[in-house]
């Protein structure tokens, strides 16, 4: 593709609106793994919360809108879905994949979350996932979020309470090396990693009642599926570290082999992150 201004200028709108973990392909791939294999715990989750066909959902965060679409079928054409993204890259992969698919019941909004306001509506759910971890100011997102939300209105949330349960056993000092990386990465773009912890009292203050909240943790083996949720986040993330200047290439390199090592021992163990589900009536 030719460079032209109006290119160019995309591409550093582009850049501006990047998120810490990247908007690249791989990172786009990463996230449509993440989606599959969360993807039945996801699902139960609506349907306790009363996600059903005819409903109006607002998808804070949409990214490539992975959820957006599984919403939007289980909503059905009597339904709605809002999906809110600030990446124009994402926004790009979500409206063609609605267009693909010939769905009439989704509405996308290129916004930013902090700086923009949230489009009004009739709102009976709100989803929110791994939002409240990268956002500079949760309290600020919860308080727009109350004021777009009918009396009435479930708010729901998969939020990290406690990154660092994520370990291997036996223990791989790289990894736990990495994982301080990442935490400090995101606290550095002005994110917080353990995003959930501030969500009782933030809903409490905005007029939300917890309805049920639960801890979503994993023990797997590396026969798992979901073994490659955090593993591919390992791959993807090194070069975006490289390219911080936090680490160099002997590193990635080190902890690549040690990860290997670790996924061809049938005993090897790995905990993942504690994720709360929180569901929220206003």
């Amino acid at each position: 593709m030719a460079f032209t201004p109006e290119s160019g200028h995309r591409q550093a709108m582009e850049m501006e609106r990047d998120y810490v973990l990247g908007t690249h392909d791989e990172e786009m791939a990463r996230l449509g793994l993440q989606h599959e294999v969360w993807r039945a715990a996801v699902l139960d989750c609506w349907k306790r919360a009363g996600i059903t066909a005819g409903k109006r959902v607002l998808d804070l965060g949409a990214g490539p809108g992975y959820a957006t679409l599984d919403l939007a079928k289980i909503v059905g054409p009597t339904g709605e879905v809002v999906a809110l993204e600030r990446s124009a890259k994402f926004v790009r992969s979500l409206r063609s994949r609605i267009a693909e698919q010939s769905l009439t019941n989704v509405r996308v909004y290129e916004i930013d979350l902090m700086t923009d306001d949230l489009p009004r509506g009739d709102y009976g759910f709100s989803w929110c996932r791994w939002v409240m971890s990268f956002v500079r100011d949760p309290s600020q997102l919860v308080r727009k979020l109350a004021s777009v939300m009918p009396a009435g209105g479930i708010a729901i949330f998969h939020e990290y309470a406690h990154y660092e349960t994520w370990r291997f056993l036996p223990r791989l000092p790289l990894h736990e090396k990495f994982r301080e990386h990442v935490v400090a990465t995101w606290r550095e773009s002005g994110g917080e990693p353990d995003g959930a912890n501030q969500l009782p009292e933030l809903l409490a203050a905005n007029g939300f009642r917890i309805r049920s909240a639960r801890p979503q943790i994993f023990v797997l083996r590396p026969s798992d599926p979901m073994w490659q949720w955090p593993a591919s986040f390992i791959s993807v993330y090194l070069p975006r570290l490289e390219e911080m200047g936090r680490i160099d290439q002997s590193f990635a390199d080190r902890l690549e082999a040690e990860l290997g090592v670790a996924e061809r021992q049938s005993n090897t163990l790995m905990i993942t992150p504690l994720v709360l589900e929180i569901i929220a009536e206003k």
